[in-house]
């Protein structure tokens, strides 16, 4: 039994949590990186394992919704009724969803969906990351500095092995996506198809997976996530979104041509967070997590933390004792060896890791109200190790 505190006695303050301890992403068997190479494995693309227990099709179609978390969508069945009907075809029938790998970011993950690669083999370990041959911060959604696109990801996507493997493989997006580097990196192979309009793409990837008599359609859908991090996942306006892909999925699931089978994922979840001092924690004004951080990276609840020289060791001490108990505060050695960004980290992917990495457990983010204004009045933020973040449907239609 806890006993109360007694006159001049305090509460002992909170452990800091063990980094050793956070849900990492179950990498090899149960995460983004294994869904193409499952797929393209299927329809005999050479050089490829299949990670998840799928059964085999020859004309496949990906249907990614950014922002479409798992336990978001079991919480709305209303809003999306034919998406709910789908959920015990999760993960094959299993009705158990897959996880995004970390950190649950949109570069991250659209790199290892495309890569059939964890991050710390492709590279994109995070929302924004050092690159240490400049020492500037990389944007790695918007790719702003620029930085060659196939030196900061050199790995062939699974969409250029099917495509060589004689599969006819297409993406089916929005068109100013077509010429992005992250486009260019992460989901090239085959064609590209620009289409404005959440109709026109399910019609068009319907119509390409019946084009050939093996093909692999890759399709996208961002609104999701832009409404959840603009008005937050609680809004009117993030639950209109997804009644809309509600009705796209099953738009594209009546379509589907003989010998097809259709899979609806995302890239992540989210989670909204008050703006108060003890949710949204403002870097910019709190010397003692600046203290010793020469650059601050990732974002509000996933952050790269890169220490001036000499540094790393005080730096990770200070953010164990300010929010250790509301975040896994790990060193680059103690992330990688707990194997946070897949079982294998490369060499030219370390540098990209922080000093000190913090991945938050609790309803906490690390804000930067001056460097980070547009990102700092998000009302919907995701990047961490937690279930509403990091898990993700991954919904069957079979024909």
């Amino acid at each position: 039994m806890v006993q109360p505190a007694t006159a001049g006695s305090a509460w002992p303050e909170p452990a800091p949590l063990d980094p050793r301890t956070a849900p990492v992403p179950d990498y090899g068997s149960g995460t983004l990186a294994e869904l193409l190479p499952t797929l393209a494995a299927g329809q005999g693309v050479p050089g490829l394992a299949a990670g998840l227990a799928l059964e085999p099709a020859d004309r496949v179609c990906v249907f990614l919704v950014d922002g479409l978390g798992w336990e978001l969508l079991k919480a709305h069945p209303d809003e999306a009724p034919f998406l709910t009907s789908l959920l015990a075809s999760s993960r094959g029938g299993t009705g158990a969803p897959i996880a995004a790998g970390f950190p649950s970011t949109t570069a991250t993950s659209l790199a290892s969906v495309g890569t059939g690669l964890p991050p710390g083999e492709h590279g994109l370990p995070g929302y924004t990351v050092l690159d240490p041959d400049t020492g500037a911060l990389m944007n790695q959604l918007r790719w702003r500095p620029w930085t060659d696109p196939h030196l900061w990801q050199p790995y062939p996507t699974v969409f250029q092995l099917a495509d060589a493997a004689g599969v006819h493989t297409c993406q089916v997006s929005a068109p100013d996506f077509q010429h992005t580097p992250l486009t260019k990196i992460a989901l090239s192979g085959g064609t590209f198809h620009g289409r404005l309009t959440g109709e026109d793409r399910m019609d068009f990837a319907a119509a390409q997976l019946g084009a050939a008599d093996r093909s692999l359609v890759y399709t996208y859908y961002s609104e999701v996530d832009g409404k959840g991090h603009r008005f937050g996942v609680d809004s009117d306006a993030w639950r209109g979104q997804l009644m809309y892909v509600d009705r796209l999925a099953q738009r594209l699931a009546e379509q589907l041509p003989p010998r097809s089978v259709l899979y609806v994922t995302a890239d992540h979840g989210m989670i909204d967070l008050p703006f108060d001092p003890d949710s949204r924690i403002d870097f910019d004004e709190d010397w003692e997590l600046r203290a010793g951080v020469a650059v601050l990276g990732g974002e509000g609840r996933a952050r790269h933390l890169y220490a001036v020289p000499g540094a790393a060791g005080d730096v990770a001490a200070v953010w164990r004792e300010v929010v250790g108990d509301r975040m896994w505060v790990a060193t680059r050695e103690e992330a990688i060896d707990a194997g946070w960004f897949g079982p294998h980290v490369d060499e030219r992917v370390r540098g990209r890791i922080g000093d000190v990495v913090a991945a938050a457990c609790d309803d906490v983010a690390i804000v930067a109200s001056e460097t980070e204004p547009n990102e700092s009045a998000m009302v919907g933020l995701h990047g961490s190790m937690t279930a509403v973040e990091q898990l993700v449907p991954l919904l069957e239609v079979r024909t």
